[in-house]
């Protein structure tokens, strides 16, 4: 075997050629960096025109250890997948034309992982980003295909697709069938995008399959998948006392779910499923169920610890603190800026942007131009004060004020989810 094949595990395989490159964990990581542009001297501008430069905080982004581990797990899903399904195999088309069923051993590999953790940690931001900069073009045209004659195939690598809020078959076959059109154009599901409602959702859910199948999408992000789920009233999860009493979560429906078991046990492409807390902890009730979708893994998105995480001081606020668009700048140290931005969001990332940018509103509103704690802490208090009880049962971590939240919901076992790779590794190591 040459060397240029040994570095090649999939060379010759036309659904994997026009793929981005493989690369290793340390070259994704700079690939998934965005540092957003301000113009220097930024802070003699206007305050009304500095204020909207400052809106670009928003697309800043330093990839945590938990994305860099599921870059590797997209990749090794989707490239493995077309190993075992390269048009090349004449097995391959079998399957596809329905001649015979994928007959899969239990020691088969499988083509699933999943992603969670609360709301505004970053989870599907991570898996977009994974996607486009891991795999690269959603839809690659081939105008020379293995089996396809005077016609330009389609390769759908990969599609993402929020559970709908009803959890029903019928709506998650609509939601798939919509977005392989806006996508691809294809007009395949135009007869049941018509009709204001599709009865038959597991029929449609097949149909979406077969299509997906034949235009060999490569992974299919299936997101809020909580949404299978129905969680118990508010008042019902308040009356549950303690640890023990933690709120049920029960099926919307059994077809969409069942359908997905069905899709990542029959390895018909690579799945990725996300979600809050609730929801995954509730897919892992089966361990027949657990065992398929977690196959390739979990990857859990987390608040900062505290404010001393060093995720949060040694790589998010000394970037972030980069973004000052005031003539006199913060004074505090990164340590010190660490506990106060912990103490108002809880170190949830999308908050801790979202008062970086409303501390910077407030110094834009007043004559002084300088940033200091108390902008923040004024900003906390009236600009992002609907999220305050919210942050507040956070870092209680006290079971019965989570429960006032659905997505905050902390299933027993959590721990386990925060030490999955024990103590080994650190963000320090990326």
């Amino acid at each position: 075997m040459t060397e240029s094949r040994l570095l090649d595990p999939y060379a010759g395989n036309i659904l994997v050629e026009r793929l981005n490159p493989l690369v290793s964990r340390e070259e994704a990581m700079v690939g998934l960096r965005e540092r957003p542009e301000i113009p220097p001297g930024i802070e003699d501008a206007p305050p009304h025109i500095r204020q909207h430069y400052l809106m670009r905080v928003r697309s800043l982004h330093i990839p945590a250890l938990v994305e860099g581990r599921l870059w590797t797990t997209m990749d090794l899903m989707v490239r493995s997948f077309y190993g075992e399904n390269d048009p090349a195999f004449a097995s391959t088309w079998s399957v596809i034309s329905g001649e015979k069923q994928k007959a899969r051993k239990s020691s088969d590999s499988l083509f699933a992982a999943a992603l969670g953790g609360p709301s505004g940690t970053g989870k599907t931001q991570a898996a977009h980003r994974c996607m486009k900069h891991c795999l690269g073009s959603q839809v690659i045209p081939h105008t020379s295909f293995p089996g396809v004659l005077n016609e330009t195939m389609l390769q759908l690598v990969w599609l993402s697709v929020d559970v709908p809020p009803s959890g029903k078959a019928k709506d998650l076959a609509r939601a798939l069938m919509q977005k392989s059109k806006d996508v691809t154009g294809t007009d395949r599901f135009d007869s049941w995008l018509v009709k204001e409602d599709i009865r038959d959702g597991q029929k449609a859910l097949m149909e979406w399959e077969q299509w997906a199948v034949a235009h060999f999408l490569g992974l299919l992000h299936l997101d809020e998948v909580q949404n299978f789920f129905k969680l118990q009233s508010l008042k019902q999860r308040k009356n549950r006392q303690g640890p023990a009493g933690e709120p049920e979560l029960s099926l919307q429906e059994d077809a969409a779910l069942k359908w997905l078991v069905n899709v990542a046990n029959g390895g018909r492409f690579g799945v990725l499923v996300g979600g809050t807390m609730d929801g995954i902890a509730a897919l892992t009730r089966r361990f027949s169920t657990a065992s398929r979708i977690f196959d390739l893994g979990f990857h859990a998105f987390e608040p900062y610890k505290s404010g001393s995480d060093p995720a949060l001081i040694k790589v998010l606020l000394p970037e972030l603190a980069k973004y000052q668009l005031v003539k006199v700048k913060l004074p505090l140290t990164v340590a010190q800026l660490g506990d106060l931005v912990y103490d108002l969001t809880s170190g949830v990332h999308r908050i801790i942007i979202g008062l970086w940018i409303a501390a910077h509103r407030i110094v834009f509103e007043r004559k002084k131009d300088e940033l200091t704690e108390k902008d923040f802490k004024l900003a906390a208090a009236t600009l992002l004060a609907p999220l305050s009880d919210a942050i507040n049962a956070l870092k209680s971590n006290d079971p019965n004020r989570l429960r006032n939240y659905e997505d905050l919901v902390v299933k027993e076992g959590g721990a386990v989810w925060r030490n999955l790779y024990g103590e080994a590794l650190t963000e320090e190591e990326t």
